[in-house]
């Protein structure tokens, strides 16, 4: 099955054989990179990057990819666009799709994310909204193969808040057959409708899916451990509120010795030390964060090639 011209919006969206051609294409772009090949996939394709929400590790790792992809990248401030007074998202997708072969977009709205793929006549990427952030898990799983292997019977523990992040792991663990326990504060839980989305999938692909209020029950036994900022952008007003229900979510040398020996820590950046996990685990033998990061990249590179190849 083809990937050429679809949209990444959620990986709830994918078969499983489209998530492994993901993967796959991943490791063949990465594994050339470090030989020092080119791979120039995309020669003469224009990538527009819309940014509603600021980042580092989106921005560089998009830019750079299509670059190395043999494509040019377009950096949108959605405040220097007409979309940032009022143009309806439906002009700026018809519009967009005049000029350029792929759009990216990190924003808050979900719906709008949707709304662009719509009306867009060609493929658009989810970079990030409120609700998933499916290029950064896809990374994730992918580290995750390269450290464990077969992903199937090993389990990812998840601490801290129900986020666009949480959402996105019980989607793609969901589709891989990997096990998959959520710990979060009773009030902080991840959306209902993708833990349905999750158990669905779950039930063909033989995966366990538990959402949990301890931390060290959800760590108990696993294979990652995962965490994420307390208070995601847009919900910094939060803070203090959250700094005190969070207190004990936290990714910590004692939950490191509830899961597997072995098991490797995984945050995707950027960290406040000290409140979701401690500097010692960050900068411990178990944390994979560096590599994670790097993964973005890899993983991003081959969802372009197979959306705009």
């Amino acid at each position: 099955m083809s990937l050429k011209g679809k949209d990444y919006l959620s990986i709830h969206d994918l078969s499983v054989d489209e998530i492994h051609q993901i993967l796959d294409l991943a490791k063949s772009l990465k594994d050339k990179q470090k030989r020092g090949e080119e791979h120039k996939l995309l020669p003469g394709k224009t990538l527009g990057m819309i940014f509603q929400k600021s980042s580092t590790r989106t921005r560089v790792s998009f830019e750079v990819g299509m670059w190395q992809l043999g494509g040019r990248a377009l950096f949108l401030n959605a405040n220097d666009l007409q979309i940032g007074r009022g143009e309806p998202v439906k002009d700026t997708a018809r519009v967009l799709s005049r000029y350029v072969d792929g759009v990216m977009i990190r924003t808050f709205s979900h719906l709008e994310v949707e709304e662009l793929a719509g009306y867009a006549s060609i493929p658009i990427i989810n970079g990030l909204t409120d609700l998933l952030h499916p290029c950064q898990a896809m990374a994730d799983i992918f580290t995750a193969v390269e450290y464990k292997g077969d992903l199937k019977g090993r389990k990812l523990a998840y601490i801290g808040d129900g986020n666009n992040m949480v959402n996105s792991l019980l989607h793609v663990c969901a589709k891989v057959g990997m096990d998959i326990s959520a710990a979060t504060p009773p009030n902080y839980a991840p959306d209902a409708a993708i833990v349905e989305e999750a158990i669905a999938d779950a039930a063909a692909s033989g995966s366990k899916i538990n959402i949990v209020n301890d931390p060290f029950a959800a760590a108990e036994g696993a294979d990652v451990l995962y965490t994420d900022v307390w208070a995601s952008m847009g919900r910094e007003a939060e803070q203090a509120i959250r700094k005190q229900a969070f207190a004990g979510f936290q990714i910590n040398s004692a939950i490191v010795r509830t899961a597997k020996p072995d098991c490797i820590v995984m945050h995707c950046l950027p960290a406040h030390r000290g409140e979701e996990i401690t500097d010692d685990v960050m900068e411990g033998p178990h944390s994979v964060v560096f590599d994670e990061a790097e993964n973005r990249l890899h993983v991003q590179k081959a969802i372009m090639a197979l959306l705009m190849g």
